[in-house]
């Protein structure tokens, strides 16, 4: 709509490393994605900002949003629990159904009311707010900016870490910071690297699985050849 298809590429990218590293517990939210990556593509778009600015304003839009979701869902949906009690009482099945989708429509049809007067109505104050930051303020918003995908990457990081997967993230970042391979190149080569990995890991159950047949049949056999050799026992017991 905006005709920045590049730069709506480029902060959604960004916001996705820096906001999937972002763990929701319960009902707190750390963060609130969509309406920061939607307000912050839309004032980089039409107002000019440059990306890494951008995301540093995403930020702070996204906990506001998150301020909303959680006053939804702890709040406002709360006073729909006494009619969803009163549907299960009831075993109202269609009760229920119509409870569930419209309270799902309310809490999407809020947050896009959000969006929508956001920005229509928040593009001048944005532009002038950019308009009076100084330019040391800008270029840190700037280098902000910048390292907050670090910072995604190193939260994600640090739930994922392990000494299997140690090889592959410095491989990565040797491919990428020694060698200059761009990220569609590593990503390429992650890949393949997986696919090689499931195929040994294919092959190295197949070959278990055969191992356990063959024992499995050599169990078989050695039974059956000691039941055997009691039936003999028993009947030269007998006669002698």
């Amino acid at each position: 709509m905006f005709g920045g298809i590049q730069t709506g590429i480029l902060i959604g990218a960004a916001l996705e490393a820096i906001f999937m590293g972002a763990v929701d517990i319960g009902g707190a939210l750390s963060s609130e994605p969509v309406t920061a990556t939607v307000l912050a593509t839309t004032f980089a778009i039409t107002l000019g900002v440059n990306t890494k600015a951008a995301l540093a304003l995403a930020v702070p839009i996204g906990v506001f949003g998150a301020f909303i979701s959680m006053f939804l869902k702890n709040v406002v949906m709360n006073v729909f629990a006494p009619l969803v009690d009163k549907a299960a009482d009831k075993n109202d099945p269609k009760m229920l159904t119509r409870l569930h989708y419209g309270m799902w429509f309310a809490n999407y049809f809020t947050y896009s009311l959000v969006t929508f007067f956001a920005v229509l109505a928040g593009a001048k104050p944005v532009q002038h707010l950019v308009g009076q930051i100084p330019a040391n303020l800008m270029a840190g918003l700037s280098a902000t900016g910048g390292l907050l995908p670090a910072v995604g990457f190193a939260i994600l990081m640090r739930m994922l870490w392990s000494k299997q997967l140690s090889p592959y993230y410095f491989l990565g970042f040797i491919l990428a910071a020694y060698m200059n391979l761009p990220s569609v190149a590593v990503a390429a080569i992650g890949i393949i690297i997986v696919v090689l990995q499931w195929i040994r890991d294919k092959q190295v159950m197949e070959l278990e699985n055969k191992q356990k047949e063959l024992e499995t049949a050599g169990v078989k056999v050695a039974n059956s050849s000691t039941s055997t050799t009691s039936a003999e026992q028993e009947e030269e017991d007998f006669f002698s």
